[in-house]
């Protein structure tokens, strides 16, 4: 019967509480949409790369070198000479080596040269294969494989041709169409950035800008694409390698042995203590945006005690006959109490449920533009544990309301009025 009667007098007062209700669901939104993206946007960067155990690149800051060669942001402040590569590569404690070149793109998508075994000996999440969804991994020099959300958004299918573009601007008005490439396979789904680029070999890298300098097409010389591969394709530069060892144990002397080589400044780091160091950095930042948030549900809270104050005044009548038709005090206490819970809960469905529609809407963009892969589903033990918090605080803010109806109704002045 109380919760009959809090829901016919919120309806009665139903502009006042649409304004509370839509006010506590910009407050959960903003809260529950902070806390979910943070968590999400960690999980994705922590399983992009998986069993790595160095990544080399020209000297530069770990950070950027982490960035462009895994991530895809940024670019490279140098390259380094496929000598180097290959005298690390050959070393007796490194199992395995993938090398990077990056600087081309294709349709706003990164083009990323490298080799076969970049298929076999990459892992993310999990130490999770690479798998092919369709196709096959290139074997020619004119071969690409791409990403599933590449495949996904240009609706490209093995078999289809495609031309890369010089740089990585979203339009490319400096292509390589003289020289195009087959799709051979597409890469199942992973959540990572493996997802949004487009992996040749690096003999295809060669081929393309074989009569390219400094960036734009020679003048009066054109090779097509047959007469190139009757050219030397070997790199003379790539941009990053990773590395993997046979064991752990050799993994300092090797990054010592790499910081310290002579011949060329490079600077080798592992891969899990610099995202440590990343998270560390927007860590602070974390901190601030979840305080903004609570901090504007908590005011927003106050908003709906304010509200339920105010209303004491104007209620008086509707007090009083209930008090008549013999309402406890008691009663009218957990009245106040269950109105206040009731526009919470709304507030927290309306918000919840923005929330998710939001995060479907914007999945693709997000994934698109910054790398980041957030699920749908922002319900989590964390995320429950704030809608708990939600309704005591709530609670606790209505009670001053609350007390003030129960001590008003024990007053003589409270009276039916005609």
């Amino acid at each position: 019967m109380i919760l009959k009667l809090a829901i016919a007098s919120l309806w009665n007062r139903k502009l006042t509480v649409t304004l509370t209700v839509l006010s506590i669901a910009v407050g959960v939104f903003l809260l529950l949409g902070v806390e979910h993206i943070r968590s999400e946007a960690k999980s994705s960067f922590s399983k992009t790369v998986s069993g790595v155990d160095l990544i080399v690149g020209a000297r530069t800051g770990p950070l950027n070198l982490l960035l462009y060669s895994v991530f895809h942001i940024g670019n490279a402040s140098n390259n380094i000479s496929w000598q180097s590569y290959r005298e690390f590569s050959q070393k007796p404690e490194v199992a395995w080596s993938i090398p990077i070149s990056l600087g081309d793109s294709h349709k706003g998508y990164r083009v990323v040269g490298t080799s076969r075994d970049f298929f076999e000996h990459f892992h993310y999440g999990q130490k999770q294969n690479l798998v092919f969804r369709s196709g096959r991994a290139f074997d020619g020099v004119y071969e690409a494989v791409v990403g599933a959300q590449v495949a996904k958004t240009l609706d490209y299918q093995p078999g289809q041709s495609i031309t890369l573009a010089h740089g990585i601007a979203k339009v490319g008005f400096s292509k390589h169409d003289d020289k195009p490439f087959i799709v051979t396979g597409i890469l199942a789904p992973t959540g990572t950035p493996v997802d949004q680029a487009v992996y040749v070999s690096l003999a295809g890298i060669e081929a393309i800008h074989i009569d390219w300098q400094g960036g734009v097409r020679i003048l009066g010389r054109s090779i097509g694409a047959e007469d190139a591969l009757k050219h030397d394709l070997t790199p003379k530069s790539i941009t990053a390698f990773m590395v993997g060892l046979n064991s752990k144990i050799s993994l300092f002397s090797l990054q010592r042995e790499i910081n310290n080589y002579r011949d060329e400044a490079l600077v080798g780091i592992m891969p899990g203590i610099t995202l440590m160091e990343l998270w560390q950095m927007v860590g602070a930042l974390e901190n601030i945006l979840q305080l903004i948030s609570i901090l504007v549900l908590f005011a927003t809270l106050m908003g709906l005690s304010t509200m339920l104050l105010a209303s004491m005044k104007e209620r008086e009548r509707e007090m009083a006959v209930l008090r008549a038709i013999g309402a406890h005090a008691g009663s009218l206490f957990f009245l106040i109490e269950i109105e206040a819970l009731v526009i919470t809960i709304t507030g927290i469905l309306v918000g919840s449920t923005a929330l998710c529609i939001a995060l479907l809407t914007t999945r693709a963009e997000l994934s698109e533009q910054y790398g980041l892969f957030i699920g749908i589903n922002p319900f989590t033990p964390l995320t429950f544990q704030y809608l708990l918090g939600i309704l005591a605080v709530s609670f606790s803010l209505a009670l001053l309301p609350s007390i003030s109806a129960y001590r008003n109704s024990l007053g003589s002045g409270l009276v039916v009025r005609t």
